[in-house]
């Protein structure tokens, strides 16, 4: 192969440059073809690069710049002369071996396609399960701080402070025990209130947090109505379907944010955070905290009919209503008034609240319609 290659230096009319990859210097170079490329400046020492370590580099046009994998990583041949680049091509049959071709192209796009693929499954199958199975497990402490700064959005949200008339919150918290003791709830550090906002809702926080927002107060006419929404909350305490959002929304989040790129993961923060101010449940959980409802209010003899029909004169029929209501996060249908109509019962137990206290109740805020 030496007698084939071995010449006399290559001329070129135009500069061939060399950059040595350890000092940012120019240097104007002659190369010679032997058993390996010889590059050579006047006064120093040739550099041979073997040509099949001799790779092609990113170039502008009419420049052929090259590397090679045994230089150093910077180290850079750059050839001007057109003639002079065919023949360093011709002996570079390597030259391309490190470019991606057609097929690894579409190995690339089939490994991203695989990826996303995975990163879906895992959101649609493995989040939910991992939140299924990791919900109950969250230590009590933890559960209570991120209760404690959910709360504090809440009440950023809804008005500062919770309604603190005297009389309307003994006569709260009575009712709230009575449902909790039904509900063999023995969290002694369980707390209730009411926010002086109009919107109509009622939602569970970690920690055992349960508000209620004056909105939907004033719309109860009866200590039952308001009575079946807590409970109805307090289904989702005792299901842990606040942690179990947190954790699958969260957990969801944090893999979308992988695929597109938000690798701080600050996606996962918002949407958590998000999440449990929502408080939006599947229709699952929904279900589940309809069964447990039922359960307390025929505990207490009695009837759970009265806070769906309070609910269905919040949203009217399903389809038709304003998303500031409970509908936002409690998907009502005509199915779920049907269902507690089939649950009515006579009253069997003692009222939850005398009328004096449930007058007390509705004045909570101050501002309360009775």
């Amino acid at each position: 192969m030496s007698e084939i290659f071995a010449e006399a230096p290559a001329q070129s009319t135009k500069p061939t440059i060399f950059f040595d990859g350890t000092s940012s210097r120019r240097r104007q170079v002659a190369l010679t073809f032997a058993d390996a490329l010889e590059i050579t400046e006047e006064g120093e020492a040739p550099v041979h690069w073997a040509y099949a370590d001799i790779r092609r580099a990113d170039s502008p046009s009419g420049i052929l710049r090259l590397a090679c994998t045994t230089a150093p990583p910077l180290a850079r041949l750059e050839i001007r002369d057109a003639v002079l680049a065919a023949d360093v091509t011709a002996r570079c049959m390597r030259l391309d071996e490190h470019r991606t071709s057609r097929r690894g192209v579409a190995k690339i796009v089939g490994w991203s396609v695989a990826a996303t693929a995975s990163i879906v499954c895992v959101v649609l199958f493995g989040v939910p399960l991992a939140a299924d199975r990791l919900a109950p497990l969250v230590p009590k402490p933890i559960e209570r701080r991120i209760g404690d700064a959910s709360e504090v959005q809440v009440k950023a949200i809804f008005g500062g402070k919770a309604c603190a008339d005297p009389a309307g919150k003994a006569a709260f918290t009575k009712l709230v025990n009575r449902l909790r003791d039904a509900a063999g709830l023995d969290d002694d550090s369980m707390t209730a209130g009411v926010l002086p906002t109009a919107v109509p809702n009622a939602f569970a926080l970690p920690g055992g947090k349960v508000y209620v927002l004056r909105g939907l107060l004033d719309k109860a006419q009866t200590p039952d109505e308001l009575a079946g929404i807590l409970a109805h909350e307090l289904g989702h305490l005792k299901h842990y379907d606040n942690m179990r959002g947190l954790i699958y929304n969260g957990g969801t989040s944090f893999l979308i944010g992988l695929l597109f790129g938000d690798v701080t993961g600050s996606s996962a923060v918002i949407f958590a955070s998000r999440s449990v101010v929502e408080a939006s449940y599947s229709r699952e959980a929904e279900t589940a905290a309809d069964t447990f409802a039922i359960e307390i209010m025929h505990k207490l003899g009695r009837s759970p009919k009265p806070a769906f029909e309070l609910m269905y004169r919040i949203t009217g029929k399903e389809g038709g209503s304003t998303l500031t209501t409970i509908l936002a996060s409690h998907p009502l249908t005509e199915d779920r008034l049907a269902r507690m109509t089939r649950e009515d019962r006579p009253a069997s137990g003692p009222p939850l609240l005398t009328d004096k206290e449930w007058q007390s109740l509705k004045l909570i805020c101050g501002s309360g319609k009775v």
